[in-house]
Order: C-alpha cells, then structure tokens, then sequence
C-alpha cells in the first residue's frame, strides 16, 4: 500500500483486530503480536518532552488495541531519553528511536502523530511546527503560552485537517460525562454559577543562581520560541513553572485549565464579557517563586452565568473537602464533580445520586497519568483513524485555555478586564492587550493566519 493510502485507510478504518487464539498458532507474544495487528491502520508515534507527565502515554501506547508504534523519544535533556525508554520496557518489546532534536523527528515523514509534553512555551509552538509537516497532535495542556497562541492553534487546525487535542483529560472521564449529560438536561435547572478550586502544598523553591547549563541539556532547544537568556540553576527540571513568564503560565496556566474547563463545560458558556482577579505570592516570601501563588479569579459571561477559581499552590487547605474539583450551581440542586466522580444533590442539600470511579487518575501529586488520560488519549488515537468522535476539539481546549490567560492577564497589570464576548479580546486595557501575544526569538514567531 502506498504511503498516500496508507495515510487515507488511517483516516477512515476502524482498529484491526485478531483472535487471541491465533497467538499460539502464531507464535508470537502478546507484546509481538500487538505489533503485527492491522499494519496498514497503526500510527506512528513520537513523544516530545518526557518529563513527569510521561506516565501518561504508557498504557494507551502499551495497549494492543491502540495499534500504535512508539516511533521517537524525543527530549531537550539527553537524559531523560534512556530512562523514558526504560520505563516503557514493560508495555512495549522494542526500542524506540532516541533523537533530541525535535525537528529532525518532524521532519521524518514516517511519524504520523506528535505527543507534545514539551514545556508551556514549547506547546503551541510544537504544534503548528507539527501541523505543518502533516502530523496530528495531542498536545498538553496549556495548548498555548498566551492567547494569540490558541488562535492560531485553532485556525492552523482549519486548514491543515488534522486532528487536535489537548490533554483537558476530564473530557473523557464517564462520570463526568454522564453528569454534565444530565447537567444540561436539567437536573439541576437553570445553572448559574460554578465553583471550580485546587489547593496543594507546594514547597520553597531555590533562588536561581545563573550558571552554566547542565550537562546534555540543549539550552537552545529548550528555549525554543523564547528570547535568549542565560540559563539560571534548575531552570529545566520543573521550577521554569514559577521563574518568571518566559517559559511557564504560573498555577492557573498549569492546573486551572483542567477545573475551568470542566466549569465551562457545565455552564456552556465560551467567551467571558468580564474578568477580575486578586492574586499574590503569600507564601515563602525569600524563595525563588517569581510568580503569584494563590490567586482569586471571576468570570463573567453576557448570560449571567458565572465562574470563579480558587486556586491555592502552597496553602493545602481542603476548602471545599478537596484538593480538586469543581462545584456546579443551579435553581434546583448542586453537582460537586472531580476526578473521582460526582455526587449530586438536591436544593435541600440532600445527596440524591452518586458516582464514584475506581480510577487511578493523579490528582496534585507530580506525575501524570491514569485511567482518564488512557481514555482521553486513545479516545484521540481513534478520532486520528476516524472512527471516532474526540471528546475534545482544538476550539474548546483554547477557549479554557484563554480563561487562564486572562486571568493572568489581570493579575499581572492589576486590572479587571471587559471582554469581547466573540472572542474574549480585552476592550478596556491597551496594556492588557499588549500582553495578548509574546516576544519571540526571532525566526520563532506563529505563522500568519
């Protein structure tokens, strides 16, 4: 089968599938046998940054029924290459190519799909880089660094076709579906508001001292998009969340994407007309954390409907009986739903309705991965074949996304925010708009759209 076809039967054919009492006959092992299963319809994966989200990618890459092939590891830090490697030896019984340089693993015509794990900076960026070489993408979240990113995103997924999804994971969970199923039935009537809140207990961080950078990390790749600077000690490994914007979207850019999305889901609102945000690092006052820890942030939408964010980084206070989750209001009852599940009630406060999953979907603990991010990212390897439907489209990814954004927005210039309710632009603030796009390294800006 030519290249062109194989491509085309990708699109349209389900996953080939085999007995299982055919393996004896066949002398092949399970793993083997996962390899051999449907050629003409296994996707050929490259995962660009391995860093703590990796345990994500093991089981649905591992599972037989993905009929995908691991194709390429691919970070900035040589060594995190032969210990992801390692790590997949148990779900997968070949080895991977190691390649360091991303555009070299773009380039390479044989990759269909781009996990990018890469850091905040490097997601957009990543991605249409990906898309123009006419690849499919799950993409984590953030899907942007800042907003024009996410507009971008979705217009380059318009025109190159291909399938774009963002690691919002709770998309995919059935409890959740099945709640906000009902949700928008009315179970709870007219929903008006929603609670969405994370509190973890973050630690000191080290005041970065610049020094040369550690061995076998490419600087220069890592920077990518962003400006060149030296590199400042444990700048790579995590801590580029909090040192300053030039790589990292601070907590809410970090965590909030996944609650707020859920909140938005809920209410079905998109775009807000009005955002207002108290925020302030209140915690380890001399560390290195250049970024605000514990932030206050209100959305309004033009149907009244609206949504808050209580998001604590270093203060592990369980406020609402969590340390994750999102709270749904209506006329009739309320919804708590987290990664867990759901427990309805009704306007009494009784608990009329419960769903609990047995999963084991992290929660704020560093890591990634779970029973909601297999089915998130096998839910995208299908819609990749087309048969079928992503949970979770580009468009309401970068929607989510953008909240984030403004909220940060706020709380960098201080200001409350009026909206474009059409696309959540800033009406009342040249100097938040100022900050709707980035400084990038030259030759490192999006493409025109």
């Amino acid at each position: 089968m030519s290249k062109s076809n194989r491509r085309e039967f990708i699109k349209k054919s389900a996953v080939a599938t085999l007995g299982v009492a055919s393996l004896g006959s066949l002398a092949f092992s399970p793993k083997s046998y996962a390899r051999i299963m449907g050629a003409n319809d296994r996707l050929n994966v490259a995962i660009a940054g391995l860093g703590r989200r990796l345990g994500a990618f093991y089981e649905p890459i591992g599972l037989k029924s993905s009929n995908v092939n691991l194709l390429y590891l691919c970070d900035a830090m040589q060594s995190q290459m032969p210990k992801a490697a390692k790590n997949f030896e148990k779900w997968i019984d070949y080895q991977p190519k190691q390649e360091q340089n991303i555009f070299k693993v773009l380039d390479d015509k044989e990759v269909d799909v781009l996990i990018n794990a890469t850091p905040d900076h490097w997601h957009a960026p990543g991605t249409w880089l990906a898309l123009e070489r006419g690849k499919h993408v799950y993409v984590e979240k953030p899907c942007s660094h800042n907003p024009r990113e996410g507009e971008v995103l979705v217009a380059l997924q318009k025109k190159y076709n291909k399938v774009v999804q963002m690691g919002n994971q709770q998309r995919s969970a059935p409890e959740s579906k099945e709640i906000i199923k009902a949700i928008h039935e009315g179970v709870i009537g007219k929903v008006y508001f929603a609670k969405a809140f994370y509190s973890n207990s973050r630690g000191a961080v080290p005041n970065p001292i610049q020094q040369a950078a550690p061995a076998g990390l490419d600087w220069d790749l890592f920077q990518g998009p962003a400006p060149r600077k030296p590199y400042f000690h444990d700048t790579w490994d995590y801590n580029w969340h909090w040192y300053g914007w030039d790589y990292g979207t601070a907590e809410t850019g970090n965590n909030a994407t996944h609650e707020l999305d859920v909140a938005r889901w809920a209410l079905q609102v998109e775009f807000p007309t009005a955002v207002s945000v108290v925020a302030g690092k209140m915690h380890y006052p001399e560390d290195g954390w250049t970024m605000y820890d514990t932030m206050d942030a209100t959305f309004k939408f033009g149907d009244g409907k609206v949504i808050q964010w209580d998001g604590k980084s270093r203060n592990n206070y369980k406020t609402y009986g969590s340390d994750r989750g999102t709270i749904i209001y209506g006329s009739e009852g309320t919804v708590y739903v987290d990664r867990g599940g759901y427990r309805l009630h009704d306007r009494s406060g009784k608990e009329i309705k419960s769903n609990q999953a047995n999963n084991n979907e992290g929660g704020t603990a560093l890591g990634g991965g779970g029973d909601m991010s297999t089915l998130h990212i096998v839910n995208f390897f299908n819609a990749v074949r087309g048969t079928e439907k992503q949970n979770s489209t580009i468009e309401e990814g970068a929607v989510s996304t953008l909240l984030c954004h403004l909220a940060n927005i706020s709380s960098r210039t201080g200001e409350a925010l009026t909206c474009d309710p059409k696309n959540g632009h800033v009406l009342n603030s040249p100097k938040a708009m100022a900050l709707w796009s980035r400084e990038y390294e030259k030759g490192w800006a999006p493409p025109t759209i």
